[in-house]
């Protein structure tokens, strides 16, 4: 067996420490573990011993007792031929990314011919990055994007936990790369679905803009949210604000929060939205005494209220109006 090329002076001197052992181990249909240590002097016994265990955990080896009470080492045929090559490399590099030729890299080839390009698993390994041992970014990739095949629209409710369970490869920077880039494509999408001016003059023209340009609100629909969208005299949006996160309060809605941002925007009036996770978008009790206090507050230093959208995966509410 050769050591391969293209490795780091670290990887290459434990690449070296693992190969005898692995060699004389395989060189043996049975073994007791005493003419393992022996045979791979002066390596040290318990590195030998824990490389002879990983091979049991992983079913490579079979335990045995034999009369004399001694520990009998046999390789399991069950398993198929034990390429000791092939173990040693996926061992110590997994199939890293780092180490695949520069042309078949999904970094590289992105650069190269565009991200359009890329197989879903290679756009997955690119955001989560780095691997770990046994496991590198591009195996990740495959893992998730057979997970994902056919349902790529699931992947932004996924949980973390979720994701971990598909690839241990998935930390916590993999999994934050991953929605972050979710929540871009979002928001690029968005804006180039929406026209250059957004005019909201009656309650479906607030409908139909709350609806696409809060659209994650619905599918994700795992807590509730208030925002408002602020507009000029003209009625055209500015902006949108996130004014609280979670079960909507008049406590914590409080017109300080909402018309700081639609001062800072200087508008004209606003428009309110915010979603139920029950996906039911009739409106509580709250939910009308937190419109009624806005829009009292707005009278008071000159911006108007507009409309209360309600969104839930049965459809939407206005508050002003009634069911949309």
């Amino acid at each position: 067996m050769t050591i391969p090329k293209q490795r780091s002076d670290s990887t290459t001197r434990r690449y070296q420490r693992y190969l005898p052992v692995i060699e004389r181990v395989s060189a043996h249909d049975a073994f007791p573990i005493a003419a393992v240590h022996r045979a791979c002097d002066p390596e040290k016994r318990g590195f030998v011993t824990r490389v002879v265990n990983e091979l049991v955990g992983q079913g490579w080896l079979l335990r045995e007792a034999t009369a004399t009470d001694q520990t009998l080492y046999r390789w399991n045929t069950g398993l198929g031929e034990f390429s000791a090559a092939k173990w040693l490399d996926e061992k110590l590099f997994g199939n890293q990314i780092k180490l695949a030729p520069q042309q078949d890299r999904p970094r590289e080839r992105l650069l190269a011919q565009g991200a359009e390009n890329l197989r879903t698993a290679e756009l997955f390994a690119i955001l989560v990055r780095s691997g770990r041992p046994g496991e590198s970014a591009m195996m990740a990739g495959e893992r998730l994007a057979n997970e994902f095949a056919e349902k790529l629209d699931r992947l932004p409710t996924a949980g973390r936990g979720e994701l971990k369970s598909i690839s241990p490869a998935v930390e916590k920077t993999a999994y934050c790369q991953i929605m972050a880039g979710i929540e871009l494509g979002r928001r690029i999408a968005a804006m180039s679905e929406a026209p250059a001016t957004t005019k909201i003059c009656s309650t479906a023209e607030a409908a139909a803009f709350c609806r696409r340009h809060f659209a994650r609100l619905v599918s994700d629909m795992r807590r509730e949210e208030f925002h408002i969208v602020t507009l000029d005299t003209k009625n055209q949006v500015i902006d949108t604000h996130c004014i609280t996160v979670g079960t909507l309060d008049a406590s914590l809605v409080h017109p300080r929060e909402v018309f700081r941002a639609a001062i800072k925007d200087a508008a004209q009036s606003i428009v309110l939205v915010h979603n139920h996770p029950s996906g039911d978008p009739s409106p509580s009790p709250e939910d009308f005494a937190v419109t009624r206090r806005l829009e009292s507050a707005g009278e008071t230093i000159g911006i108007s209220v507009l409309d209360h959208i309600v969104l839930g995966r049965q459809g939407h509410v206005s508050i002003r109006q009634g069911a949309g």
